[in-house]
Formats: structure tokens, C-alpha cells, sequence
């Protein structure tokens, strides 16, 4: 039961405003930049990004949209049928963000036209209005007499601006496009569905018979179906087996990495509309590759990767007898990029390619995302479906870089098997 003071609170708390006018959105907006560059939020990238996700959502009245799912595959890259009650990635950023917007406003005082809140249990922000504050910042209706004339002298300004607009994109062209945008632009631009290329290895797992056999030996373990799939079977190290007993799994074998790539792309294509078809393993030909654009993911478990960028500068290479593989610089210089390991052979660096070829040997545009190992995969594809990193890492390219071909090297550092935030090493434009 509330205490009297929590209801007192409750009830002189701030009322929830109607739907929102041109001039209210505006007022958030500018808050919303404050709020974005304020000491609270400015070292935190992820709660930055989170905020700016539900306001823009709120603001342009798709707050179906705002459920732990759909912000978890949109935002953080997961994929679109991950446990939500195991992967608390998206409560756990709300409480953190919900966290900075108390510190924001404790600093503030009550300066400020409206306070933004995201309640507990929703990922929906909240507006309370400030009546005092707010009439400063919102505009107030002209006299009757008046509106007829500043509808006029409105709408002259509104067509000016116009042909202004107009008169920039002609002279600018696409200069004004985002980064990101200009490097899928020859895709978005494409009428036919774009293929995501999804690798699919071999793979084998225990026979129904070792299962059993251990079971035998160990009353009421492995006993479901649920077990074998999901807990490792711990067979003594020294216990031989035959190869009938272990067989393969046509249905296993997508790496983790490949598909938060593949995911992270798919959501960029579908956030413009953007039609796009997933081929995973044997179900692609390369009749499929002519007739489409296509993304490949993947590099030595993606063999149509290997083979379509084999003869570019940067590809990958492996020495069987040592057992290494690495990305190699075909020039002069033979620089190396390899996997960094630590003391339990766990990864501690990774690299990953990206490959933008304009008129690849399919005739239609191919980009490549690849990586040594799935760590370098999956900083590849957040590389180039992240507007703030692909901008970042675009800084020293080359004028008229978004009408060349090329390839992007980045590195990433791996963190209790997460990858970091990918940076570019080395790049080439032709």
C-alpha cells in the first residue's frame, strides 16, 4: 500500500498533455538535442541511441512499434526470434536511460517546458509539461483578425524555402545524403528484391545412440530432446568413438555471428521498404547472384565469398600445415591481419572485410561482409548498418568515394565473446 506522501506526489504530479501540435513536437526536439549532448548522456553512446529510438518513434506516432522485441532486433541487432526473457539487453538499457533522465532533470531544476519520462514497465515516453516554462518556447495563436495575413505571409515563406530546397539538391546532388545512405544507395536504387547470402557448414553431433549410451551409465540425464539440444554431452575425453556415431545435421550450422549481421541488414532494408529475400546454404546458385544484388556474409564458411573476391586487394587467405587463416593485402606491402587469441584459445581481436563491388562478375552489384571468425562478421555488418560508425570511419575517404568500388578492413575488440565497436584499419577505393 502507497504511503500518503507517495499519493500526495502522485497527485500534484504533472498531467499527461493531448496529442501533440507541430509546436509541441518542435519543443521536444530541441529538448531532446539538450538532453543528447548534456552531461548525463554525452558518454553514453547506447542510451543516447535508445532515447533518440523511442522519441522518434513517439514523435511520429509509431509507438506500436516501442515492444522489447522490435527494439532489441532494431537496436541492438539481435535476432528476430531471440528470448527476450533471457536477453535482457533492452531492460536493462531502459533502467539506464530512465537513470540519466532523473540525473538530466535533478540538474535542470524546473527551467526546463517539459519533462521527458520513460515510465517503468513501458518503452514509452511520457511528456509533462511545464504551463510556465513551456508558454516561453510555444508559440501563441495570433487575433482572428491577424491570421489571415500571417497564413499569407506563411505561405509565401514556405514556398521560398522551397525553391531554395530545390535549388540546393540541384546544385549539391546527393552531397546530403548520409554517409551510410551513399554507400547502399546503388541498392536502394535497384528495383529487384536483394539477396542475403546466409553460409551453412557441415555439421555433426552425436548419434541417438551415444546419447543413450551415456544416459544408460547415467540415470535421468539426457533423457529429452530438450537436453541433447541444448546442454553439452560431457563424454570422457579418452572415450573412443566410432564415426557412425556422430552424424550430420542438415538442419544445424548458421553461425551466431553471420545472422546478427544478416539481421541488423535486413532491418536497414526494411526500415525503407526496401524488399530483400535470405538464402541460407545450398539454396542459392549462381543463377540466383546474376539475377539480383546480392550481400554475402560470411568468409571461410561462405565459399561464393571467397571466390567472387578472390582476385580483389584485400581477401582471405590459410595456410592448412599451421592451420591459420588471415586477411592479406595483395600489394607490396603484404600486411597481415589475423585473429588475437587468448590463453583458452577464446578471441580476444578480430577482423572483418567489407567489399562494395559496383559491376561484379554476377553484372549487378555485390557486397561482401566477412570476417576471419564470426566476431569479425558481426562488427563488419554493424559497420555498415550503423550511421554513426559507417560516418566515423568515412572520414578519410577519398572524394567521390560513394561512385567507386572498395574495401573496407576493420578490427574489433571481443569482450567475454562480445564484439566491440568496430574502427577501420585500412581501406581501398577504385
Amino acid at each position: 500500500m502507497k504511503g500518503k506522501s507517495e499519493l500526495n506526489a502522485e497527485a500534484s504530479s504533472p498531467k499527461q498533455a493531448p496529442p501533440l501540435n507541430k509546436d509541441h513536437k518542435a519543443v521536444l526536439h530541441h529538448q531532446l538535442e539538450k538532453i543528447l549532448s548534456s552531461h548525463a548522456f554525452r558518454a553514453s553512446k547506447r542510451s543516447q541511441e535508445f532515447l533518440s529510438y523511442v522519441m522518434g518513434h513517439t514523435l511520429d506516432g509509431d509507438t506500436a512499434l516501442l515492444k522489447e522485441r522490435t527494439i532489441g532486433v532494431d537496436l541492438f541487432g539481435r535476432p528476430a526470434d531471440y528470448a527476450t526473457g533471457e536477453d535482457g539487453v533492452v531492460r536493462v538499457q531502459a533502467g539506464e536511460v530512465r537513470k540519466r533522465l532523473a540525473q538530466f532533470y535533478h540538474e535542470q531544476g524546473n527551467s526546463l517546458p517539459v519533462r521527458i519520462e520513460l515510465p517503468v514497465g513501458s518503452y514509452i515516453p511520457e511528456f509533462h509539461w511545464n504551463a510556465a516554462a513551456a508558454r516561453a518556447e510555444l508559440p501563441i495563436p495570433p487575433p482572428a483578425k491577424s491570421r489571415r495575413k500571417l497564413w499569407l505571409v506563411s505561405t509565401i515563406a514556405v514556398l521560398g524555402l522551397a525553391v531554395l530546397l530545390a535549388t540546393l539538391r540541384l546544385h549539391f546532388g546527393r552531397s546530403s545524403e548520409s554517409p551510410l545512405n551513399q554507400f547502399w544507395s546503388p541498392i536502394f536504387g535497384t528495383s529487384q528484391a536483394v539477396l542475403i547470402c546466409l553460409a551453412k557448414p557441415v555439421v555433426y553431433r552425436p548419434s541417438v545412440d551415444v546419447y543413450r549410451r551415456f544416459a544408460k551409465a547415467h540415470p535421468d540425464a539426457f533423457q529429452t530432446h530438450v537436453e541433447r539440444y541444448n546442454k553439452l554431452l560431457p563424454l570422457n575425453p579418452n572415450e573412443p568413438l566410432r564415426w557412425g556415431d556422430m552424424v550430420p545435421v542438415p538442419a544445424f550450422g548458421v553461425a551466431a555471428g553471420d545472422v546478427y549481421a544478416a539481421t541488423r541488414i535486413s532491418g536497414l532494408f526494411g526500415r525503407i521498404n526496401k524488399p530483400c529475400q535470405v538464402r541460407i546454404g545450398s539454396d542459392l546458385s549462381f543463377e540466383d547472384i546474376r539475377n539480383s544484388p546480392t550481400v554475402l556474409v560470411g568468409a571461410f564458411n561462405n565459399p561464393w565469398t571467397l571466390q567472387l573476391t578472390s582476385d580483389l586487394r584485400f581477401v582471405f587467405t590459410e595456410d592448412i600445415e599451421s592451420d591459420r587463416i588471415w586477411i592479406e593485402d595483395r600489394t607490396a606491402s603484404r600486411r597481415v591481419w589475423g585473429m588475437r587469441l587468448g590463453s583458452q584459445d577464446h578471441v580476444l581481436e578480430d577482423f572483418g572485410v567489407i567489399t562494395r563491388v559496383l559491376k561484379s562478375k554476377t553484372g549487378h552489384v555485390l557486397i561482401a561482409v566477412a570476417g576471419i571468425g564470426v566476431d569479425g562478421t558481426e562488427a563488419a555488418g554493424e559497420f555498415i548498418s550503423t550511421p554513426d560508425l559507417f560516418a566515423e570511419g568515412m572520414r578519410s575517404a577519398p572524394a567521390g568515394w560513394d561512385k567507386k568500388n572498395m574495401q573496407i578492413v576493420v578490427e574489433t575488440s571481443v569482450t567475454d565473446f562480445v564484439p566491440g565497436p568496430p574502427h577501420v584499419v585500412a581501406s581501398y577505393f577504385w
